[in-house]
C-alpha cells in the first residue's frame, strides 16, 4: 500500500473510536441523570431509540448530499457533530430550564456524526490502495469493537477514580477524540471509489436489481443476528455470575464487544488465506448453534458463553456482507454503501424488539425469543446461497450503461 494512505487508514480506524464514543458513553450515566434531574428511567431509555433512529434518517439522506459535498466535507462534518455533541453534553442540561432537553439536543447532534461516520468511513477505506480489502474491512471494523471496550473501561475507570459527579469532565475529554479525527481527515488523502473511466450506478438502476435486495437481506440479518444477542447479554451475565445488574450491563455487552472484535481482528489478520464466502458460512452455522445453546440450555453459565459465542460469530457479518457487495457492484458507489448502513441499522434495532415481543408473547420467557430469533442466521444462509447464484453487476462505463446486470 501506498505509505500516504497509510494515515487515512489511521484516521478511518479511528472513525469507528468515535462511533463507539457516541452510541455506548451516555449510556454509562443514564443512571445519573435519573437520579441527578428526576428524569423518569422510561424517557431516559427513549434516548438510545432517539440515537438510532437519526442515525438511520442521516443513513437514508446520505444516498443523496453525501456525492454533493465530497467524502472530506462529510468526515468533518461528521466529526464535528459529535464532538460538539459531547461538549454540548456536559453544559446544555444545567443551562436549560429542562434538562431532558439538554440532553436531547446534544444526543441528536453526535448522532447525526455518527451516522455520517458509519455511512462515509467504509467507502473511504474501501478506496485506499491496500492490499487486500476483505481483511481490511474486517480490521476497520474491529475497531468499533475495540472502541465499545475502550470506552466502558476507562469511563468506568475515572468514574472509580474522580467519581461520576465529574462526568461532565470526561464527556469534554471524550469530545477530544472525534476533534483528532476532524483535523486528521483535513489533511489525510482520500482516493475516489470509482475507478477512472468508469460511473457510479444510478441509484434507479441499483435497488432496480435482485443481487442488492440479496445484500441488503444479508445486511438486515447481520444487525439482527448481532443486537438480538447483545442487547440482552446483560441479563445474561446477570443470571450466571450471580452479579448485581449494573455489573451484568458492563460484563454481558463487554464480554459480546470482545469476541466479536476478536473475530474481526483475527480475519483482519489472517483473512487473506480464508475464502470470505465460506467463511461466512461457517460464522452462519456457528451463531445458529450460539442461539440454541442460549435459548435451551438450563444453566445459566452456558447462556453467557454461549453469548460469547454468538458474539465471535458475528463478527464478520457486517464487513464481510461490505466487501462481498462492493465485489459484485463496484459501481454502487456511496449509495450503496449507505443503503446497506441503513440495512444494518434497521436489523440492530428490529433484532432486540423482535426478541423482546416474542419474550412477552410467551410469558416475558427472554429464551423462547431467543429461539425464535435463531430465523436470522438461518435467512443469512439462505441470502449466502442467493448471492452465489448470482453473476456480479459490473462497472458502468461513461456512457451510462451496464456491462452486466443482474435480475431474479
Amino acid at each position: 500500500m501506498d505509505r500516504k494512505y497509510q494515515k487515512t487508514v489511521c484516521a478511518c480506524f479511528a472513525g469507528y473510536i468515535v462511533q463507539a464514543v457516541v452510541n455506548n458513553f451516555v449510556p454509562l450515566l443514564f443512571l445519573r441523570f435519573h437520579t441527578s434531574y428526576g428524569i423518569p428511567l422510561a424517557r431516559i431509555t427513549f434516548l438510545i431509540t432517539m440515537n438510532f433512529f437519526v442515525q438511520l434518517l442521516v443513513d437514508a439522506a446520505s444516498v443523496k448530499f453525501v456525492d454533493k459535498i465530497g467524502y472530506r466535507a462529510a468526515l468533518i462534518i461528521a466529526n464535528g457533530s459529535a464532538s460538539a455533541g459531547l461538549v454540548l453534553l456536559a453544559f446544555l442540561p444545567e443551562m436549560l430550564p429542562d434538562p431532558y432537553i439538554g440532553i436531547v439536543i446534544p444526543v441528536i447532534l453526535y448522532a447525526v456524526g455518527g451516522g455520517l461516520l458509519e455511512v462515509v468511513v467504509s467507502p473511504v477505506m474501501e478506496a485506499c490502495p491496500t492490499p487486500n480489502k476483505e481483511t481490511a474491512m474486517s480490521l476497520l471494523h474491529s475497531f468499533y469493537c475495540w472502541g465499545h471496550v475502550g470506552v466502558v473501561l476507562l469511563s468506568t475507570a475515572f468514574f472509580s477514580i474522580f467519581g461520576i459527579a465529574h462526568w461532565r469532565i470526561l464527556a469534554v475529554l471524550w469530545a477530544i477524540v472525534p476533534l483528532g479525527d476532524l483535523i486528521a481527515f483535513t489533511k489525510v488523502p482520500i482516493a475516489s471509489l470509482i475507478k477512472e473511466g468508469e460511473k457510479e450506478m444510478p441509484l434507479r438502476v441499483l435497488i432496480s436489481g435482485g443481487l442488492f435486495w440479496v445484500f441488503m437481506l444479508l445486511m438486515i440479518c447481520a444487525g439482527a443476528s448481532e443486537q438480538a444477542v447483545s442487547q440482552w447479554a446483560s441479563t445474561f451475565a446477570e443470571q450466571a455470575l450471580g452479579v448485581p445488574k449494573t455489573v451484568g450491563d458492563l460484563a454481558g455487552p463487554m464480554f459480546f464487544a470482545v469476541m466479536m472484535g476478536s473475530a474481526r481482528a483475527a480475519y483482519g489478520k489472517w483473512g487473506s488465506r480464508l475464502p470470505l464466502k465460506k467463511c461466512m458460512y461457517g460464522s452462519a452455522l456457528l451463531c445458529l448453534s450460539a442461539y440454541l445453546l442460549i435459548s435451551l440450555s438450563p444453566h445459566p453459565a452456558l447462556g453467557l458463553i454461549g453469548c460469547g459465542i454468538c458474539g465471535f460469530s458475528v463478527g464478520i457479518f457486517w464487513p464481510g456482507t461490505f466487501s462481498l457487495a462492493t465485489a459484485a457492484m463496484p459501481a454502487g458507489g456511496t449509495a450503496l454503501f449507505a443503503l446497506l448502513a441503513l440495512g444494518g441499522d434497521i436489523g440492530c434495532s428490529g433484532g432486540p424488539t423482535f426478541v423482546g415481543l416474542v419474550a412477552s408473547c410467551f410469558g416475558d420467557d427472554l429464551k423462547r425469543g431467543i429461539l425464535m430469533a435463531a430465523v436470522f442466521p438461518v435467512l443469512l444462509i439462505a441470502g449466502l446461497l442467493m448471492e452465489r447464484r448470482k453473476g456480479p453487476a459490473g462497472p458502468v462505463p461513461r456512457d451510462g450503461s451496464l456491462k452486466k446486470r443482474d435480475s431474479f
